[in-house]
């Protein structure tokens, strides 16, 4: 029986959920996710895990932050002062906003502190300092 190794393309189904049990992603409904095992489009631990797997393997990984999306960083934490936020914004907390990295791409970041003088954003991604759980089943090795 092969199993998927570096380089192999693969299709999975998969839910992740945080330790709380809440459910952040689903493959259920959708079709298999496909990848290539060590290309660096995946999170490092969920390409980790599905290494070594066979075809139609199931198994359950917990994925540590730092092989996730990482901790979170507090130089992702933007302030903005108010006579810098756009007339036809009104920033309210949990508010979702698109600013622009140096290289021209959306950044998305969310609004987590107003008040008069200046507003805070985190552009950390949502899941950063979160270790993950991830259900992973093998569909195919292709």
């Amino acid at each position: 029986m092969s199993v998927a190794t570096k380089g192999n393309a693969v299709k999975v189904h998969y839910t992740g959920r945080l330790t709380d049990g809440t459910v952040f992603d689903s493959s259920s409904n959708r079709e298999p996710l496909g990848f290539v095992i060590g290309d660096g489009n995946m999170i490092k631990g969920f390409d980790a895990a599905v290494y070594g797997m066979a075809a139609g393997e199931m198994k359950s990984v917990t994925i540590p932050s730092l092989e996730a999306y990482g901790e979170k960083r507090e130089d992702m934490m933007i302030d903005i002062p108010m006579d810098q936020v756009p007339a036809d914004i009104k920033p309210e907390i949990g508010m979702e906003l698109s600013l622009q990295n140096q290289a021209g791409q959306p950044v998305p970041a969310k609004v987590v502190h107003v008040d008069e003088e200046k507003i805070v954003l985190d552009a950390n991604h949502p899941l950063a300092g979160e270790d993950l759980i991830f259900e992973i089943t093998l569909v195919e090795i292709g």
